[in-house]
């Protein structure tokens, strides 16, 4: 087994707001049973959340809510914003789990999220300009497939996608590439599982990858089953700025994960879900935005350079 990154305290480096969690289901404009797993943007002068609601029917669809700082004072739409279409039968049962990213290219907001109906999970794409109208582009891969995020920008005249399709039961995170956002190819497994780590059972993606100068940053999640039930923790990740399929680091701990009451009980416990993912380039900030047991969101807080130093420190993935 690889060594352990030295010189840090992994648990430390994510620090939970005081007043978490910052949403729940009692603070929408209508009924519903949770709100979590926001995809996030920064948005004009606001950051903007596109969350995933639960109805009491236990369907769910996708709302807006904007804050002027991303962590107070949050306005939602007095209406679903993005409700499932009975034109696309794969959103029959829902829509989920939105990942945003800017594409300059294109000059749209790209937002994968999972559409769910009896034939499984699938990754469908949406494009928006202004977060009230959405123009769907179908579904990209087949099901079973989840956590899925576009590269916010192309890498060698390809866009770029991370997802976590279900092969064979094996749950590892794959990486694909595309020319027109209809047709993938190259699909490679990116981040797989670990026997007996805290990521043995699954892992899917967090956020979008945040380009900095070192590398692609990958915040994603992975899971255990205990005796108690699954437990949802979080990991890094760094990959080739133009070679994305070669990850540089990964932490071999994990580096948040369920411990207020908030993410222990709800309707799933256990669970830490990050989804969305604000940086300030001024201080270096990081919000990141997760679904607490499947309830609620929680907002943690970060520092992109403390976080790049501590997976500087991580075994070289290219040379293990």
């Amino acid at each position: 087994m690889e060594a352990a990154c030295r010189g840090f305290d992994p648990t430390q480096l994510f620090k939970r707001y005081e007043q978490n969690p910052i949403l729940t289901g009692r603070r929408l404009p209508y009924p519903a049973n949770a709100i979590i797993n926001p995809g996030a943007v920064r948005f004009g002068n606001e950051v903007l959340l596109l969350a995933r609601v639960e109805d009491m029917r236990g369907y769910s669809h996708l709302t807006v809510l904007r804050s002027p700082d991303g962590v107070r004072d949050w306005c939602a739409d007095t209406s679903p914003t993005l409700e499932p279409s009975h034109l696309h039968h794969e959103e029959r049962w829902g829509i989920e789990d939105p990942r945003i990213v800017w594409l300059e290219e294109l000059g749209e907001y790209a937002v994968t999220y999972v559409s769910f109906s009896r034939g499984g999970p699938v990754v469908s794409l949406a494009m928006t300009r202004d977060f009230a109208s959405f123009r769907r582009l179908g579904t990209l891969l087949p099901p079973e497939d989840k956590d899925a995020s576009l590269f916010p920008r192309k890498i060698r005249g390809r866009f770029a996608l991370i997802h976590r399709p279900i092969i064979r039961g094996e749950a590892h995170i794959w990486i694909a590439f595309s020319h027109d956002l209809e047709h993938w190819g190259r699909h490679d497994v990116l981040i797989p599982t670990r026997p007996g780590a805290w990521d043995s059972h699954r892992v899917g993606l967090g956020p979008p990858p945040v380009e900095t100068p070192q590398g692609w940053l990958v915040i994603y999640h992975g899971v255990r089953h205990t005796a108690a039930g699954s437990l949802y923790r979080v990991g890094l990740a760094l990959l080739d700025l133009e070679d994305p399929q070669r990850v540089l680091h990964r932490s071999e701990e994990r580096v948040f994960g369920p411990q207020a009451e908030y993410e222990l009980m709800g309707d799933v416990p256990g669970v830490t879900f990050p989804t969305g993912l604000i940086v300030d380039e001024t201080t270096r900030e990081m919000l990141i935005y997760y679904g607490a047991a499947d309830t609620a969101i929680g907002l943690a807080r970060a520092n992109l350079d403390d976080v790049l130093e501590y997976l500087s420190t991580c075994p070289p993935q290219a040379e293990a």
